[in-house]
Formats: C-alpha cells, sequence, structure tokens
C-alpha cells in the first residue's frame, strides 16, 4: 500500500513539471530524483493542483515561479528553463493565504494569480523625476519599465495596482488559451486536454478568478455572464469591473487578431455611472504580439505594454496624441444601406483617398487609432442595422483609453465618457479617433459638431 507523501515534506532540489490535470505516481527515488524517498508515494492534486504550488512555495525559500493555468513550473535558485531571464528579485513575498474552495457568486480560487505576479524579474530601466519650474517634482515613466514600475508612478492607489496587476496576469493566460485552442464549430478545446468551453468562456472565467484573487473588487460582470458577481471585496475603497472577455471570438479561427476589453470602476455600482467615472480601463491584444494596452484616470496617456518571452510585461509606447491622418475603419456598413448620412460619409473616406483598415475585431481596429496615432473607428445605425456595441463592456472602456490618449469619442452628440448607463446591456452607436475626424462624422451625420470650437488637448 503505498504512502501518503505530505506536500510540506518535498525538498525541491530538481525542476519539477506537473501537469494540473494529471495525478504524480512516484514509485523511487531512481525514477523520480526530485523526491527524496525510499518509498512508493502518491502526490494526489487533482482537486486543487494550486494547493501543491502554494505548498511548494511555503517550502523553500529559494523557490521562484513561472506559473500558466495548464500547467505549474517549479525550479530552485541556479535551475533554469529555457527563455527564462536569469535576472531575480532578491526576495520573495510570501503568498497570502486562500481557501481551496468557496462557493460562487464567489468564484474558485485560481491559477495564475499570486505569486508569480510578485516574482516577475524586475526592469533594468529605472523611473526618473523630472524638475519642474516650481519646488515640486514630477514623475515621469520611461519606456522599459516593468508594469508594476509603471503603475507605482501612475497611482498611488495599491488596490488599483494590485488589480490592475491580477487582470494582466489574465490576459497572459488567455494569450496562451488563444494560441493553443483548437476551435471546431462552438467549441475548443486545446491541447491539453483542458474544458471544452469556447474559448470566450475559458477567457470569462480566467478574468473573474482575477478579479476575485485581487481582494479589492466588490462586482464583476461581462458579456458572457451579464449580472453583476460578487467578488468579495470592499465596498469602501473596492472597485466594480466589467469586461468583454474576447472580443472578436468569433474570429479565432481564422487566427485574426482579437482581444480583451475592461473597464474599472469605483466603488459598487455598474449602473448609473458614466464612463468618466472610470477609474481605469485597458485592454489585451491577442495578435503577431501580446499587448496590455491601459489607461489610468488623471495619469496623462494611453500606454502600452509587450509581453515579453519570459513573461513579464514591459512598457514600449505612450500615447498622448491623436493626429490627423487618412485611415478609417467603418463598422456596420449594412447602416449605409437606409442611413443615407453614413453612406455619405463612407464616400467622403473613398474619394479622399483614405487608407481601409478594417479587420471585424473592435479591439485591433481601435487599437491601431491609439498605436498608429491618426484614423477614425465608426460604427453606426441604422433603422434596420440596430446597435450591437455594448456602453458599459466595449464603449465606455475604450472611449477612455481613446481620450486619455489625446483623442475624441463621440455616439454622434457628445462624447461617449458622458452616457449615463442605465442599464447593463445598454447599446450605442461610436466614432473614435482624432478631432477633425469627429467634427467630420458630427456634422456629416447631424449637420452640427459640439467641438467646433474646443482646442486641441481639452475633452469636451
Amino acid at each position: 500500500m503505498p504512502r501518503s507523501l505530505s506536500l510540506a515534506q518535498l525538498p525541491i532540489t530538481r525542476p519539477l513539471i506537473i501537469s494540473s490535470s494529471a495525478t504524480a505516481t512516484c514509485h523511487s527515488d531512481r525514477e523520480y530524483p526530485f523526491i527524496s524517498s525510499k518509498s512508493t508515494c502518491v502526490l494526489d492534486f487533482l482537486s486543487s493542483p494550486f494547493s501543491l504550488l502554494k505548498a511548494l512555495l511555503l517550502r523553500s525559500k529559494n523557490l521562484e515561479l513561472l506559473t500558466m493555468e495548464t500547467s505549474i513550473a517549479c525550479y530552485s535558485r541556479g535551475i533554469l528553463p529555457p527563455n527564462v531571464s536569469s535576472q531575480r528579485s532578491s526576495t520573495l513575498v510570501s503568498p497570502p493565504s486562500f481557501s481551496t474552495s468557496s462557493s460562487f457568486k464567489r468564484l474558485k480560487s485560481s491559477s495564475i494569480f499570486g505569486d508569480s505576479l510578485r516574482l516577475a524579474p524586475k526592469s533594468q530601466f529605472k523611473a526618473t523625476k523630472a524638475k519642474s519650474n516650481g519646488a515640486s517634482t514630477v514623475t515621469k515613466c520611461e519606456i522599459g519599465q516593468s508594469l508594476e514600475e509603471f503603475l507605482a508612478q501612475a497611482t498611488p492607489d495599491k488596490g488599483l495596482r494590485t488589480l490592475l496587476m491580477c487582470m494582466g496576469e489574465a490576459l497572459r493566460t488567455i494569450a496562451f488559451k488563444v494560441r493553443t485552442a483548437s476551435c471546431g464549430g462552438t467549441a475548443c478545446v486545446n491541447s491539453f486536454g483542458d474544458e471544452q468551453l469556447a474559448v470566450d468562456m475559458l477567457a470569462d472565467k480566467l478574468l473573474f478568478e482575477a478579479l476575485q484573487y485581487s481582494h479589492v473588487c466588490k462586482y464583476a460582470c461581462s458579456e458572457e455572464v451579464p449580472e453583476l458577481q460578487d467578488m468579495g471585496g470592499p465596498v469602501e475603497g473596492g472597485f466594480s469591473v466589467a469586461f468583454d472577455p474576447l472580443d472578436g471570438s468569433s474570429i479565432v479561427d481564422t487566427n485574426f487578431t482579437v482581444g480583451t476589453i475592461f473597464g474599472v470602476w469605483p466603488g459598487d455600482k455598474l449602473t448609473g455611472v458614466t464612463g468618466g467615472d472610470q477609474v481605469a480601463a485597458a485592454m489585451g491584444i491577442y495578435g503577431p504580439r501580446t499587448t496590455y494596452v491601459l489607461a489610468v484616470k488623471g495619469f496623462p496617456g494611453t500606454h502600452e505594454f509587450l509581453l515579453l518571452d519570459e513573461g513579464k510585461w514591459q512598457h514600449v509606447k505612450e500615447t498622448t496624441e491623436i493626429a490627423e491622418g487618412k485611415m478609417f475603419s467603418p463598422g456596420n456598413l449594412r447602416a449605409t444601406f437606409d442611413n443615407s448620412e453614413y453612406s455619405k460619409l463612407i464616400d467622403y473616406y473613398v474619394k479622399e483617398k483614405y487608407t481601409l483598415r478594417y479587420t471585424g475585431g473592435m479591439v485591433p481596429d481601435v487599437n491601431q487609432i491609439i498605436v498608429k496615432e491618426k484614423g477614425i473607428f465608426t460604427n453606426v445605425t441604422s433603422p434596420t442595422a440596430k446597435a450591437k456595441l455594448r456602453l458599459l463592456f466595449e464603449v465606455a472602456p475604450l472611449g477612455l483609453l481613446v481620450e486619455n490618449a489625446g483623442g475624441f469619442s463621440s455616439d454622434g452628440y457628445k462624447s461617449v465618457l458622458d452616457k449615463t448607463i442605465i442599464n447593463l446591456d445598454d447599446r450605442t452607436q461610436v466614432a473614435y479617433g482624432s478631432k477633425n475626424e469627429i467634427i467630420r462624422f458630427e456634422e456629416t451625420l447631424y449637420g452640427t459638431s459640439r467641438l467646433k470650437n474646443v482646442p486641441i488637448g481639452v475633452t469636451a
């Protein structure tokens, strides 16, 4: 009869790689030399594979981690897997305690959130302080910073920093899921034999888990689960988050770029608020590169972070101005059939030889405006082509990203950040772009524009 070996008794002397969907059974220390045992032992962690990860971390002060939701890689100091930087943090932080079971509307503790956040290698680039003419100094974020370093400069709110770091971990894992998903019809399953759920449902699950693990999120809801879910965080000093887990999921099988969108509101309300009440918004883009684009209210610019091979996010771009340029992304073109003003606007773009850049995915189509720093995205309605884009889950978060980058947004009359969210499922038409493009959009559709006398750089 095999004897059970306590996880806390495991010495870490060699790399240990374990699939989260298997039971590891070892029969001798010759076969499994990382376990110091002369007799048969059984490690059964099917019920909670991540309790193993926690136990291993607590066992060794020198342990560092690389994690993915479908696997756990633990390695001791001096033994590095391929593509992992030898640069290390000098200290390790003990993991927070968490229960292996909880009830929904509290989602089960995840996989990927926790110590991997704090064990990411530090960037070699440091933030500097730019001297001003007055007595005070202004902190300037530099290209090359890690996500953690950037957030320390961008907001003094530790809770918001924690939430955005946890969401970054979720985005990293969703990128892995998207890359490895084999899709047929409406179901997707990756090569490791994970649950046969559509990839957008997998993304949905990971994001809810990230928000629960952050311990600062009170309520969350998504396009897939459009009801408030209690994440267990506080009302005072906490946040509520709305997200589209995988915008463009219908084009995953064609290998087009897709992405995640989310907005963060203070407190416990996601209705009766406006997009302008957001304290942060972000999108994850899963294409040839994986990027995390975010904006923090009160901090200038919209910032792009690139996912590096070693699994950390590095600051690679800051956008503070959307200039004029002939690039357009026209959504919902069927509306031109019975919306003559929209048809006229499209005719103008074609006549003036604008470059057409449209993928059918809202995330890449809006992201290119921020990255290229020019252009316009439109999605207009008509009597027969109703509004599809949701104000809470897509339009408002992207509105903050564009406007923080120096651009403008419009529903035809006003900024989408000024629209009050009445119901979780509220929908609207929208345009994002440079000032003159939004003026043209409003004037062509409705004959006048609120931006006509607004200086560039001033939100209207």
